[in-house]
């Protein structure tokens, strides 16, 4: 599909939707290391988003590249990365769906002080969890992450599953203006966070634009795919293969079987496929994104002569699971409400900004345009208070006109009921995507202490009131 069909096609929704694959940076030996730290430089730089043909785009990088450097690690092995900050902003990593230590997690005004430029930050912690993961800004998200500001995080099992090739693809949609370069007019625009986030309108695959991989023929492989986009939920198709989901979120999923149907990604969230790769040398399959009337090709898969290493099998990899519960103790439970609220066509009049009450011209004034629960955006005191060890169920109640991709930090939890009815085998997820005018019950077990985000991650609803935060007492 042309470029320009692409664009015709986003400028209805969002006014004008889609760098360098990421590299690796190893635990031992490395290069940017720095008394046993690796180094994450964030710093102003250079992509050729649009084709190496092509004039490059000024972005924001960690090391130069966005996506910033691949980290690999195995489980439970310490992670120890070095922030150094050469941007003219002050900023923050976050580790986007590990269950760290709290003052490890990254967001500013709540687990640390944000690093402002020239100075350092030192994150030291240990990955719990094998899975697919990723790391971004979580200071003014909405134009650092926009800019280029995050990278993915791989936490390989003890034992190798056994997969003949493991391959990344981390998906954004930059919005670029007709020079090729970030739309800066969009960042922070009111009509872009009152309505359904700010889309791209270029698409790339691990900083790349339409990319090609080669697969050999009957290889198993393991497709790791990651949504980094602002705002938009990614709607994918891989060609006609047969592709079974074996990790949601980070965390393995045995309940979900087999697919060569549509795969849907919330912004933030991640899917781990095993495929038998079918077809005969020569042959190319597509991965589509297809959430408008047309579809947008992103990258292609290239079948190569070679057999797989590893024995043909039907069955499903089952990966090892994770530390986490086996079954969510519910006979004894907290329960809470998140009523959300605001937004363009939502009917919001007024909120609580600060502790003041404000109709809705004054907070838009503010820059302010939803609410959870009459409250916008963060407030001294919780959400909700627990003990750790508690079972907490939270009931999402979306009364706006717009979806929510809701983002908790610190935990992982499982649906366990849709619109009051019961959801049985739900995956573990730090990410759920709740549709207008739905209500999602999620619960989780309260057990990593410290004080929580809990957010939308379509990133200007993020900004503009929909952030709050849960305490978890030791």
């Amino acid at each position: 599909m042309e470029r320009r069909k692409f664009l015709q096609g986003t400028a209805a929704i969002a006014g004008s939707a889609f760098l360098t694959a990421p590299g690796s940076m190893t635990p031992a030996g490395a290069k940017g290391r720095e008394d046993g730290f690796l180094v994450l430089e964030a710093r102003p730089g250079e992509a050729k988003l649009r084709g190496v043909d092509k004039l490059p785009t000024k972005i924001w990088s960690y090391q130069g590249m966005s996506p910033g450097p691949e980290i690999r690690v195995k489980q439970d092995e310490l992670v120890k990365v070095r922030l150094v900050n050469k941007l003219p902003q002050p900023t923050t990593i976050h580790w986007h769906g590990l269950r760290s230590d709290n003052a490890m997690d990254g967001v500013p005004g709540l687990t640390q002080k944000p690093v402002p430029p020239g100075a350092s930050f030192d994150y030291v912690f240990r990955a719990p969890d094998a899975g697919t993961f990723w790391y971004h800004s979580h200071e003014r998200t909405w134009e650092q992450v926009a800019r280029g500001l995050y990278g993915a995080l791989i936490v390989e099992e003890k034992t190798s599953p056994g997969f003949d090739r493991d391959l990344l693809m981390v998906i954004d949609d930059w919005r670029l203006d007709n020079d090729g370069q970030i739309h800066e007019e969009s960042l922070g625009h009111m009509g872009e966070m009152s309505h359904g986030g700010r889309l791209g309108n270029w698409p790339t695959v691990n900083g790349q634009y339409r990319p090609a991989y080669t697969v050999g023929k009957n290889e198993r492989l393991r497709l790791r795919l990651v949504n980094c986009c602002n705002a938009r939920t990614l709607n994918l198709i891989l060609g006609n293969w047969k592709a079974s989901v074996i990790a949601i979120d980070g965390q393995p999923a045995t309940h979900i079987g087999a697919t060569r149907k549509l795969i849907t990604l919330a912004s933030a969230q991640r899917v781990d496929l095993d495929i038998n790769v079918e077809g005969s040398p020569g042959e190319t399959v597509f991965l589509d994104e297809v959430s408008q009337d047309f579809p947008v090709p992103l990258t292609s898969l290239n079948i190569a002569e070679g057999e797989a290493k590893l024995p043909h099998r039907r069955e499903p990899i089952n990966l090892p699971p994770n530390p986490l519960p086996d079954a969510l103790p519910l006979d004894n439970v907290e329960r809470y409400e998140m009523v959300m609220e605001g937004g363009a066509m939502g009917g919001m009049r007024n909120a609580t900004y600060k502790g003041e009450n404000m109709d809705i011209r004054q907070l838009v004034g503010a820059g302010q345009v939803w609410a959870f629960n009459g409250q916008v955006g963060m407030t001294e005191k919780p959400l909700f208070d627990v003990k750790k060890g508690q079972t907490v169920i939270v009931d999402l109640i979306n009364r706006t006109a717009w979806p929510h991709p809701m983002h908790m930090h610190g935990h992982h939890f499982k649906v366990v009921r849709r619109n009051d009815k019961p959801v049985n085998d739900a995956p573990w997820r730090d990410t759920e995507l709740v549709r207008r005018n739905e209500k999602v019950s999620i619960a989780f077990v309260a057990d990593n202490p410290g004080k929580w985000a809990l957010h939308c991650h379509i990133l200007s609803h993020a900004a503009s009131g929909m952030f709050t935060w849960f305490n978890v007492s030791a």
